[in-house]
């Protein structure tokens, strides 16, 4: 298997968990004992059979605003310039932080635009202590692709593009854990989180909780819309799984609530690993979203980014 395979395996990871996930979000349909997650739509945003949410929108801006620029700051710009032209289409079921930071933000032609948009979030935080949602772990992964090579550069992009939305010391952690994890699989190295505890600000909080997650029932994470419980739950997932595809979705998905995005986190790094051929066809063909995108067009923004 090749880089590109698995720079590919990212975003198609990542939509394939996205629409996967929707239906099944905050509870609206479980699953029983035995049965195996489907593409069924519907969901809050009552969302196309294999249409992805904002999880997967939010990275593909992602991914094509940091390819846009070289330096970090006009990359944000970029980022945050495509986060706006997401949201002005109006859609449906934006998170709640991420909705209070971009409701404020109506120009944006603004020079300096991250910097105004990351002004908010701090705002945010100010105001709500705690505030840490997963709304930025859920589109960290394309990061990695950018920055394959550069392992420091990746984790201050990724603190850098969470803060655009969310300001949570906990949120740029789990980011960073994530993306350098999705870095590492992609570059070849396997699954290994732990790898990037020395990169976060208390390595052995963040090494208990990936402990956590590795034993016990899932379960325990419910609800998760913090981004730690997240990161927890699509961890967890994929370890009981053996690194399996299916078997890893299906048992981040059984855990319920925010389940579009824990499955969109959890397939980001099984693509990382496995590829993007690892994920069933009738998945594939189906996947599609903002803005206009099927997966031809994540394959091809994929290698445009590692390019």
């Amino acid at each position: 298997m090749t880089t590109e395979d698995r720079a590919r395996g990212v975003l198609v990871g990542l939509a394939c968990g996205d629409a996967l996930g929707v239906p099944y979000e905050f509870d609206r349909v479980t699953l029983g004992p035995g049965q195996r997650p489907a593409m069924l739509g519907g969901g809050l945003g009552d969302f196309d059979p294999g249409k992805w949410s904002d999880d997967t929108s939010m990275a593909v801006a992602v991914t094509e605003g940091l390819e846009a620029a070289h330096d970090l700051p006009t990359r944000l710009d970029e980022v945050a310039r495509r986060f706006l032209g997401w949201y002005r289409t109006s859609p449906p079921d934006v998170g709640i932080q991420t909705r209070a930071v971009l409701d404020g933000l109506a120009d944006d032609d603004l020079p300096q635009l991250g910097q105004a948009m990351s002004a908010r979030a701090a705002a945010y935080a100010a105001a709500h202590p705690h505030a840490a949602g997963n709304g930025a772990l859920m589109r960290t992964a394309p990061v990695a692709l950018a920055h394959l090579q550069d392992r420091a550069a990746c984790a201050e992009t990724a603190r850098a593009v969470a803060a655009l939305t969310h300001a949570d010391p906990d949120v740029a952690d789990s980011c960073v854990l994530w993306t350098e994890a999705v870095r590492l699989a992609v570059s070849g190295g396997g699954i290994d989180l732990p790898a990037g505890l020395d990169l976060v600000s208390d390595p052995h909080r963040w090494g208990e909780l990936l402990r956590e997650a590795a034993g016990g029932d899932l379960g325990r994470f419910h609800p998760n819309g913090w981004t730690v419980r997240t990161l927890q739950v699509a961890y967890g997932a994929i370890l009981r799984a053996n690194h399996d595809v299916e078997d890893a979705l299906a048992l981040a998905i059984g855990v319920g609530d925010d389940t579009d995005t824990v499955a969109a986190v959890a397939g980001s790094l099984l693509g990382a690993h496995h590829g993007d051929t690892a994920f069933p066809q009738e998945w594939t063909q189906a996947i599609h979203g903002w803005p206009g995108y099927t997966v031809v067009d994540l394959r091809r923004i994929a290698l445009s980014a590692v390019s």
